[in-house]
């Protein structure tokens, strides 16, 4: 080094991203510190993936139990079943400390020295940490930003943790309100659904745009909807904002025509759950001392490399990660996100594939999704030239699912019809977020369906939805 620094690398923010930055750092031989102002282990950690999926867990086997038509086909009969809403909630909040504690000792067995304050930089190659103690100030030859994201919350929306609350609040399971509202239909808001519906809860879903779970192919959406929102007790409310949300007993809704603006209903209910989606945690991280500007949607720009831009040049030895980037907004893409940029500043350049990284939504059954939706592969076949093909096929086809009993679920593939490569599938049915890593994995390497066609998969699986789907698209049988 050309000059001497107290690290060779200080990490903004130890969520996934921060954490798996870290970790592959001191792999790589440097020197390590990272910052953290909060709980360790950030969002996914402490108030997203690790607490949600303990509800899911709990909430899904009361599902399972309560369903006597399903278990008397298996030749299972029950009594009564009743459930501890607090244990649900204990066994999410442990898991919770055990990973976080988990997360804690990681570091500290590798040697990473953790410094518990607000960080940002301070001008280049430096860091301005406050603390309990009192400001203090570190240089660093490189520098990565993790500093993650926040819920959303719309303006007319008044929250006070109890009665109307976000995800922050929910994942605590502090309340089963009889009646409660969730406005949004994305997946926070679905799995949300799953919890309260299977324990109980009266469930009104408000979503703005004209149709449920815009995110999703349409196609998938369209079965999800049969499948976890008309047999449950769950009304929907599409084309509608929540213009203003009033927290008390009981909570108070005007919902406004999102065309017109106009209000069209008022809504009373015992409680409202806000999951409109995230906002990265980037103001005050001192960008401003070396130039660089977030974008009017509170990012930080980055280049393929993870390197943050200031008017499209990079800003030497400045890095940033996972949700302030603004690409994906999940904690697997912020973890391949600081191994990207640590590969970076080791001179190994490495860009994240964005269209080969999947995603799921973990209700009952699962959504797993990666690629392109249909529509947006139609629009890509008219950019590019090419035509677009799809195929589908069905759970109650697949002798796993039949075994099981629960034989409701699709495995949708896109491809292109002249190269046969794959573009998206897309899954709802049982196990769809562990059976859509195969298809990430035909994606990242530009597989075509006639390749795949002749991949072997174990019998009896469930992993053979996607052998029959891709031996259909390359007419092999």
């Amino acid at each position: 080094m050309s000059q001497s620094f107290d690290y060779d690398l200080v990490i903004i923010g130890a969520g996934v991203g921060g954490h798996g930055a870290a970790l592959h750092a001191v792999s790589c031989g440097l020197k390590t510190a990272i910052v953290e102002a909060g709980d360790m282990g950030g969002t996914c950690v402490n108030r997203g993936c690790i607490p949600s999926k303990a509800l899911l867990a709990a909430s899904g086997r009361m599902r399972e139990l309560r369903d006597t038509h399903h278990l008397k086909a298996l030749g299972i009969q029950l009594g009564a079943v009743a459930f501890d809403r607090q244990a649900i909630a204990d066994h999410a909040n442990g898991i919770v400390t055990k990973q976080r504690d988990a997360l804690i000792g990681s570091l500290k067995r590798i040697g990473v020295e953790t410094i518990y304050g607000w960080g940002k930089v301070a001008g280049p190659q430096k860091v301005a940490i406050a603390t309990k103690d009192g400001e203090r100030i570190v240089t660093a030859r490189d520098i990565i930003l993790a500093p993650g994201s926040v819920p959303f919350v719309p303006p007319g929306i008044e929250l006070d943790g109890k009665t109307v609350f976000t995800s922050d609040d929910a994942v605590r399971l502090e309340s089963l309100p009889p009646w409660i509202a969730i406005v949004g239909s994305g997946y926070i808001g679905l799995e949300f659904a799953d919890v309260y519906s299977a324990l109980g809860c009266e469930i009104t879903l408000i979503e703005a745009l004209d149709q449920l779970m815009p995110g999703f192919d349409p196609d998938i959406a369209k079965l999800a909807q049969r499948v976890l929102i008309t047999p449950r007790d769950i009304e929907t409310k599409v084309g509608v904002l929540a213009k203003r949300i009033t927290p008390g007993s009981p909570v108070v809704i005007e919902l406004a025509d999102a065309k017109t603006k106009e209000i069209v209903e008022v809504l009373e209910v015992d409680a409202c759950l806000v999951a409109t989606g995230r906002v990265p945690l980037t103001k005050d991280l001192g960008l401003d001392s070396v130039g660089v500007a977030i974008d009017r949607r509170g990012f930080i720009p980055i280049n393929d490399h993870m390197a943050v831009l200031n008017a499209g040049e990079v800003v030497p030895h400045l890095w940033a990660t996972g949700d302030a980037t603004g690409k994906m907004m999940l904690a697997h893409v912020a973890s391949a996100q600081g191994v990207a940029a640590v590969e970076a500043i080791c001179g190994r350049g490495r860009a994240v594939d964005y269209h080969s990284i999947p995603a799921a939504a973990f209700t009952h059954p699962e959504i797993g999704f990666v690629g392109l939706t249909e529509p947006a592969a139609q629009e890509k076949g008219k950019t590019d030239g090419f035509e677009v093909a799809t195929v589908r096929t069905y759970f109650k086809g697949n002798a796993k699912a039949i075994a099981e009993g629960e034989t409701e679920g699709v495995a949708k593939v896109i491809y292109r019809q002249d190269t046969g490569e794959v573009l998206g599938v897309h899954i709802f049915g049982l196990h769809a977020s562990d059976l859509i890593a195969e298809a990430a994995s035909a994606i990242a390497q530009r597989q075509s369906i006639q390749d795949l066609a002749f991949l072997v998969h174990t019998h009896p699986t469930l992993s053979e939805v996607l052998d029959e789907a891709y031996k259909r698209a390359a007419n092999v049988h």
